[in-house]
């Protein structure tokens, strides 16, 4: 299985951030390697939604159900992709006011072998960048921080 952990310290608060996470339709906007997203349900606790991501000539789509615990956690659980395990958590831990720790995990386990190795690459290489993707997004929206 594959496991990823990425967090920052950032001038924003958990509220702004977690808003920003929760904003799946605008991933192809700025997060490297999507390609779409669609939201297929959402309510106040839920978001469902499929996302296409593609890098290096792989490309792969995937459906999450994304449990919402705003402004404190986002929680990620597979609903449709080609992993037999994935689950992942945002987690938005505030710092005084206006700053909060923003962190990201992930495990997967592919289907199969041939698919393991292609998907690992390319979800490792997206879930990596997709913290400082985050950070980058809260400037554009928000401004730099004071």
């Amino acid at each position: 299985m594959t496991k990823i952990e990425r967090s920052a310290l950032v001038m924003y608060s958990a509220e702004q951030m977690f808003d920003l996470v929760n904003d799946v339709a605008s991933y192809p906007q700025f997060l490297p390697g999507c390609r779409g997203a669609e939201i297929l349900h959402r309510d106040e606790d839920t978001l469902e939604a499929r996302l296409d991501l593609s890098r290096a000539g792989i490309s792969q789509s995937f459906v999450t159900r994304n449990q919402l615990h705003r402004p404190d956690k986002m929680e990620l659980v597979l609903v449709d992709g080609p992993f037999s395990e994935f689950n992942g958590c945002w987690t938005f831990t505030p710092l005084g006011e206006g700053a909060c720790k923003v962190m990201f995990t992930l495990q997967f386990l592919a289907r199969n072998r041939l698919l393991g190795v292609a998907a690992g690459k390319l979800f490792s290489g997206i879930a990596n960048q997709m913290v400082d993707a985050m950070c980058e997004r809260a400037k554009q929206i928000y401004g730099e921080p004071q």
